[in-house]
């Protein structure tokens, strides 16, 4: 692991020394001490093996949240069951958060001679992680449709039971049964809101979920756009010294991103489920 006092060694050499350049150097190192203190791995092979296990960790929990979903509103939608979507969804989320900081670990990393595996490695990662976000994040909105649809139903079979009239109005001796039929009809609306509450208490947390993971997919954006940058401003030779075949468009510092490469987007979803 490498050392706080090495760290800030990583952007020196053969960069250009334009402000833009500068700024982004002192973003770099400020994330290897981060990463440093944290303790994520500074060795690349170790790092890439962290984020592809998680990526791969994320997909399978994924994969059991969507049967999980699929059961809410169903004879199988129980407490059990809703606890343990509860419990998957906070791992995923855990588990995304963890994979952005060794992504952004990742791409601090000081600039070597195998900067074009990393370029390559990155590219796949990042697509791959952004492939993975996406799908579990349509799970996430697929649960908080359900738990709208739940309430609303709820709700509407509250004001049928509620609002039927009620004859003993008047009475100052209401018959047992009508007395029966009111206790129960106050038991079956405190139950209503004790349900309702408890899955509108799950929808806040699903959405909170999916604000969060709308941040990871803005900050893959940002190390895309990082990427480009850091192709368009180390040339070629620096990054391969001996190997005179290169892309003639990364042959200066100052070029452009848009003049040196295209790089893939990555779409930012909106929060509304």
């Amino acid at each position: 692991m490498i050392k706080p006092s090495a760290l800030h060694t990583s952007c020196d050499g053969g960069v250009s020394k334009s402000q833009e350049t500068n700024r982004r150097c002192e973003s770099q190192e400020k994330i290897s001490i981060m990463a440093y203190q944290a303790g994520i791995p500074e060795e690349p092979s170790v790092l890439v093996n962290n984020i592809s296990s998680n990526i791969h960790r994320l997909t399978l929990l994924t994969n059991e949240l969507q049967r999980a979903v699929s059961q809410l509103g169903t004879e199988q939608d129980t407490s059990q069951l809703r606890h343990s979507l509860q419990q998957k969804q906070q791992q995923g989320n855990q588990l995304a958060k963890e994979t952005d900081r060794l992504i952004k670990a990742f791409s601090a990393l000081p600039v070597s001679i195998d900067q074009r595996q990393r370029k390559i490695q990155k590219e796949r990662l990042l697509n791959d992680f952004s492939a993975t976000l996406n799908s579990f994040q349509t799970i996430q909105r697929q649960a908080a449709n359900k738990e709208r649809e739940f309430v609303a139903r709820v709700r509407a079979s509250s004001r049928v039971s509620g609002g039927q009239p009620d004859d003993s109005f008047g009475n100052t001796s209401p018959s047992p049964s009508d007395s029966q039929l009111q206790v129960q009809a106050e038991a079956i609306t405190e139950e209503d809101l004790r349900l309702i509450q408890e899955r509108e208490s799950s929808i806040r947390q699903l959405e909170s979920d999916i604000t969060d993971i709308n941040d990871i997919f803005k900050d893959l954006g940002m190390m895309v756009h990082e990427q480009g940058d850091m192709i368009a401003e180390f040339p070629e030779e620096d990054m391969h010294p001996g190997d005179s075949v290169g892309c003639s468009c990364c042959c200066g510092r100052t070029h452009h991103l848009g003049r040196c490469q295209k790089v893939k987007t990555i779409p930012l979803l909106p929060l509304s489920c």
